[in-house]
């Protein structure tokens, strides 16, 4: 029966091309906008690390004087000191942790044969690696006492290890950053991720860093931050050890909980460490507050999604019921005006339901064609913003989701729109018709 269904449909469209064609275009063009901006923001919002976000965490330390706030949701600050890295880094925590902060160099081979060219460097410690899942093609990370002796080592990623050594193995081999040597230790494959979750500080959705060298040079060689640095009371600073010294906030610090008693172990020593610094005479708080969040929270306290993504969304749907609205109006006057013939089905035997759902597979066909062409709307409307704002182009996509969302919500919108014209073309009188006749 349902087979029959689609052939009276299809009989259907060819009887009454220009308003199935209407029908469908009013169908694509919805569904083309609604998805355009549904894919950017599910693009936007979804977990960049599913099966270990809960795991990773970021803490925040309340260092402010009383009577000073940082204006965000609890007034703790996103970032920390140096010197609270470098604590938190070296305590006796059995747990991956690893400090952070972007800076760059100009990077060269020291030689006229590779044109210099510049990129930005992440600073991390060897555990970064593992917490975050990068995937090394050759090598691997620099060993503990590199770390410790704050060896010139890197690490490089395929795109830098092409334009440099033509993507051959260069572990052991020698690039120049800025006017020192560093050997390579490891090079890692392309970071293919659509949000730069581990330092949202510095543009959520910026392309991940291509270069990656130890933290403990940081001191060594004075490296600059190319990141937000933020004071928050007046102090001199005219040296770079100065930097490491004050409340300058400038870092990123991220710990492995692998359980919630992990992290509520964690939170308690992060506690006693605020207790500890306020005893030195660091943190002048009645009270100390400290944040510790995974991920998906930390994501959500910095607002990657803002409210104008989410308005923007709201609008494409309601764009969307305007086009629901001109196609029930489109049904409205085809339905009706097959009537007689309906009233003929009836006298013969057909049933209200037989008819009803006969109407219903026939505007099932138009939003699933609808759903389709649209599809193909939205790559023209996210091709356009690829190109418009080079800043989205890793989130002006459709994954697997967003192509099995668009023929859905495109056969729902033309099922709502098809409920009330097929029930009234369904209970139509055959004897008014066939009296008619």
């Amino acid at each position: 029966m349902f087979a029959h269904y689609i052939d009276l449909g299809w009989r259907s469209f060819k009887r009454t091309p220009l308003i199935s064609i209407l029908m469908v275009l009013a169908i694509a063009v919805g569904i083309g906008i609604t998805m355009t901006s549904l894919s950017v923001y599910h693009m936007m919002a979804m977990d960049p690390i599913p099966h270990k976000s809960d795991k990773l965490h970021h803490p925040q330390l309340n260092t402010l004087d009383d009577g000073r706030n940082w204006n965000t949701p609890d007034d703790l600050p996103y970032q920390l000191t140096y010197q609270d890295v470098q604590n938190l880094a070296n305590a006796p925590v059995p747990a991956l942790k690893t400090p952070s902060f972007r800076t760059g160099f100009s990077v060269h081979m020291n030689s006229p044969d590779v044109k210099p060219f510049v990129e930005s460097a992440r600073v991390v410690n060897r555990d970064f690696f593992d917490m975050f899942e990068l995937q090394f093609i050759y090598g691997g990370p620099w060993s503990q006492t590199e770390q410790r002796d704050a060896s010139p080592v890197v690490i490089i990623s395929s795109e830098v290890n092409e334009r440099l050594f033509a993507g051959q193995n260069s572990v052991g081999k020698q690039i120049y950053l800025d006017d020192t040597s560093y050997r390579v230790s490891g090079v890692i494959a392309n970071w293919d991720i659509h949000t730069k979750y581990y330092d949202l500080n510095n543009g959520a959705f910026n392309d991940p860093e291509n270069l990656f060298i130890p933290f403990s040079l940081t001191a060594v060689k004075e490296l600059a931050s190319w990141g937000n640095n933020n004071g928050w009371k007046r102090e001199n600073i005219d040296t770079f050890q100065d930097k490491l010294n004050s409340e300058e906030l400038w870092l990123q610090f991220w710990v492995q909980l692998n359980t919630a008693e992990e992290k509520q172990e964690y939170g308690e020593f992060l506690m006693a460490y605020m207790q500890d610094q306020k005893a030195k005479g660091r943190f002048n708080r009645e009270n100390l507050e400290f944040g510790l969040r995974n991920v998906v929270e930390w994501m959500e306290y910095n607002e990657v999604v803002s409210e104008d993504n989410r308005v923007l969304v709201g609008i494409s749907f309601m764009f969307l019921i305007v086009c629901v609205a001109n196609i029930l109006g489109l049904l409205l006057a085809k339905f009706l005006r097959r009537a007689p013939e309906v009233g003929v089905r009836r006298a013969l035997g057909a049933s209200k339901r037989q008819v009803f759902y006969q109407h219903i597979v026939e505007v099932s066909m138009l939003g699933l064609l609808g759903g389709l062409i649209g599809i193909g709307i939205a790559q023209l409307g996210l091709w356009g913003i690829r190109t418009t704002y080079g800043y989205y182009s890793d989130l002006a996509t459709m994954d697997i989701t967003m192509y099995l969302a668009a023929p859905t919500i495109a056969l729902l919108a033309s099922f709502i729109a098809g409920l009330y014209p097929a029930w009234l073309v369904c209970r139509t009188t055959p004897a008014i018709y066939l009296k008619s006749q």
